[in-house]
C-alpha cells in the first residue's frame, strides 16, 4: 500500500497548514523536542482554560457526579451528561485558549510531517472511525 505523502500539493486548509508547519520549524525538529513541545502547548492550553475561570471568571466549573438514566437508549444519555463549565469565554481568554489551541495544532502537525503523514488523511481516517462506531465509540 502507497505512503500518503506529507507534503501535499493541494491548497486545502490542513495541507497548506502542514506546509507551513514544514517550512517554519526551523530549531525543534527532532522527535524529541516536537514531543515535548507538544506536551508543553497543552499544559499552555491547560492553564490558559484554568485562568479563564479562576483569574477572568467568565468561565465557571460546576462539577459533580454524572448522573445516567436508568432507562433509555445510549443517545439518550448523551442528553444527561455534562459538560460541567458554565459560561463563555471572554474575547481575551478566547484569543489565549485560540493561540494555545494553534501551538498544539502546530506540533501535533510537526508529528505527522516527521512521520510522513497527511494531517487532512489523519483527520479523514478518524472522522471514517467515529461514523463506523457512531455511538459505540463512547468517548
Amino acid at each position: 500500500m502507497e505512503r500518503e505523502r506529507a507534503h501535499p500539493t493541494g491548497s486545502s486548509t490542513c495541507a497548506a497548514f502542514q506546509e507551513a508547519v514544514d517550512t517554519f520549524l526551523i530549531r525543534h525538529r527532532s522527535f524529541l523536542d516536537i514531543l515535548s513541545k507538544g506536551h508543553e502547548g497543552m499544559a499552555r492550553l491547560n492553564r490558559a482554560v484554568v485562568k479563564a475561570v479562576t483569574a477572568c471568571g467568565c468561565l465557571q466549573v460546576e462539577a459533580s457526579a454524572q448522573k445516567y438514566p436508568m432507562e433509555g437508549t445510549l443517545l439518550d444519555i448523551r442528553e444527561h451528561m455534562s459538560s460541567h463549565v458554565r459560561g463563555t469565554l471572554c474575547e481575551h481568554c478566547r484569543d489565549a485558549v485560540d493561540a494555545e489551541l494553534g501551538r498544539t495544532l502546530f506540533y501535533l502537525t510537526a508529528l505527522c510531517n516527521l512521520f510522513d503523514l497527511r494531517l487532512d488523511h489523519v483527520i479523514a481516517q478518524e472522522t471514517q472511525r467515529l461514523s463506523t462506531l457512531g455511538i459505540y465509540n463512547l468517548t
